[in-house]
């Protein structure tokens, strides 16, 4: 009997299906592996799962669900909890200040009677400390952690800080079914063999998991079963044992995505690079890049993909300086030098990150000054001289917004609206004004649609085509959509291991880019 149904669930957002009918069951104990790209619905999946808000604000869902034998219908998060699901999520939800003990122990502390509380009332107890620091250090040992259960969470390598996050679940009495989004992306090798360890530990003791990730070598080294989604469809229900690596990629890429490969360039690689990376070393915690090697030439559209954690996105972020870098970067010839986002951008490269949120926006100042603010800091756009004064132009600066807005399509309430009230397809939108608002020669894209509805990446993905084509930008996109990457990319470097494995061309088999993606030679499948 599964411990936990989910039947023909599906999910509309503004009148666009994100799930279909989509049904799940996992058995009490069991490793069940979640897979598909980014946009196949497992997000949404999770939050329904999992009681979140956005779910039931945004008008519910249709399907059924049913947990430990009971009909399931969770509204909050706590609804979950105390049926006994628990999350780790990719984010981390620790409080810094805290103690790993406080963390653990938060909202389930431990306390013990005192004079008063004996008069008053229990709201009077004070805190068992001991008895806190003894559980939190027995859940703990369950993960084979040997850290202090007293030092503050500020300051932990991030590896530690997801074994907390993992204790605190399992210090729950009633734990049934844990979820785990992406766990091991921010680990280093070492610490992801000691997590999967964790995991069959877990398994075990009689709590089922289920487990999202892109990395198909884990997924098959420690999960019972699988569930492939791919488009918001239900694609394949399996025990990992019938399937391999090269299969499972395959099944997540799918055969019958659309995509055009006509008009594409054809690259000359006997000329000159025009950027050119040399044993490029990038210490990007979760996408560490191991030395990668690539020419790319003027006016190419070249994609980055590969899965989750193998590296391709520290690739654009070592170029920019925004994690310790080693090697050589030469642009047009000339080496450029590393570590400084100022001087990439003084020398007409331009970035659109993937973390919107942390890099990409001031989210207390409204739209026009974010699109506008880079280019006044380094190429002193939107200035107008009053005698020896140089002030902001606001007029300017509100004229090329509007532009902006309307050619990218951001639903906002205007240009002087705040970052932080929109939506985070449109905050990505106004990402990606901000750095066309710079006329780079060279742009670097991350991950450029996250977020972003059906209609949305049409026009972001076309103005990149119409960019390269009017311009002749060279433009480096990363992408876990490989669909996206086939669709506009003159060549594509599969990046697995922090290497280069593979340069494919966009109209290569599915079988190919499976390959390349789990690793392994293509030589059989590529003429």
């Amino acid at each position: 009997m599964s411990l936990l149904q989910m039947e023909n669930i599906s999910k509309t957002y503004s009148g666009n299906q994100v799930l279909k009918s989509v049904t799940l069951n996992i058995k009490a104990g069991e490793i069940h592996g979640l897979l598909g790209e980014n946009g196949a619905g497992k997000s949404t999946l999770m939050n329904i799962l999992f009681g979140m808000p956005v779910i039931h604000s945004t008008g519910g869902f249709e399907g059924n669900m049913t947990f430990d034998g009971k009909p399931y219908l969770p509204k909050t998060p706590m609804d979950a909890m105390k049926m006994g699901i628990g999350m780790v999520h990719q984010e981390f939800m620790l409080i810094p200040g805290f103690t790993i003990t406080e963390n653990i122990k938060l909202n389930r502390e431990n306390t013990k009677d005192t004079f008063l509380s004996k008069i008053i009332g229990p709201k009077l107890e004070k805190l068992d400390l001991p008895k806190m620091k003894e559980e939190s250090k027995e859940a703990l040992n369950k993960l084979n952690m040997t850290v202090d259960e007293y030092l503050p969470v500020a300051g932990l390598p991030v590896g530690y800080m997801q074994f907390i996050e993992i204790a605190r679940e399992i210090d729950k009495t009633n734990l049934k079914l844990l979820i785990l989004d992406e766990p091991t992306a921010v680990l280093t090798e070492s610490e992801a063999a000691q997590f999967l360890e964790v995991i069959k530990n877990l398994s075990n003791m009689g709590i089922a998991i289920l487990f999202i990730t892109h990395r198909l070598d884990e997924i098959k080294q420690v999960t019972d079963s699988i569930t492939v989604l791919r488009d918001g469809s239900l694609v394949k229900s399996i025990e990992t044992k019938n399937v391999d690596i090269v299969e499972m990629a395959r099944l997540m890429v799918g055969r019958e995505i659309s995509f055009e490969t006509s008009n594409k360039k054809e690259i000359d690689l006997d000329e000159k690079p025009f950027l050119e990376l040399k044993d490029l070393y990038v210490n990007m915690p979760g996408e560490k890049v191991k030395g990668v090697n690539l020419k790319i030439q003027k006016g190419e559209i070249l994609g980055l993909g590969g899965l989750a954690g193998q590296g391709k996105i520290g690739i654009s972020n070592g170029i920019m300086g925004l994690y310790p870098t080693q090697g050589t970067i030469l642009k047009d010839g000339k080496e450029m030098p590393l570590n400084n986002p100022r001087e990439m951008l003084n020398n007409s490269i331009a970035f659109l990150s993937e973390d919107r949120k942390g890099v990409g926006l001031l989210l207390d100042e409204p739209i026009d000054f974010n699109i506008a603010y880079t280019s006044i800091e380094i190429q002193e756009k939107f200035i107008k001289n009053i005698g020896p004064l140089k002030i902001v132009n606001g007029k300017e600066i509100k004229s090329h917004a509007n532009k902006m807005i309307e050619d990218l399509d951001i639903r906002c309430t205007g240009s002087n609206q705040y970052t932080r009230f929109l939506s985070g397809g449109n905050q990505q939108k106004v990402c990606i004004a901000r750095a066309l608002t710079l006329n780079p020669e060279i742009l670097l894209v991350s991950e450029p649609t996250r977020g972003i509805d059906i209609g949305a990446k049409k026009l972001v993905l076309d103005t990149l085509v119409k960019l390269n084509k009017e311009l002749n930008m060279t433009i480096i996109i990363t992408s876990s959509e490989l669909a996206e990457l086939r669709q506009i990319s003159d060549r594509i470097a599969i990046i697995t291991e922090g290497k280069v494995q593979s340069i494919l061309p966009p109209d290569a088999s599915d079988e190919a880019f499976g390959l390349a993606m789990a690793g392994k030679d293509i030589s059989e499948v590529v003429d």
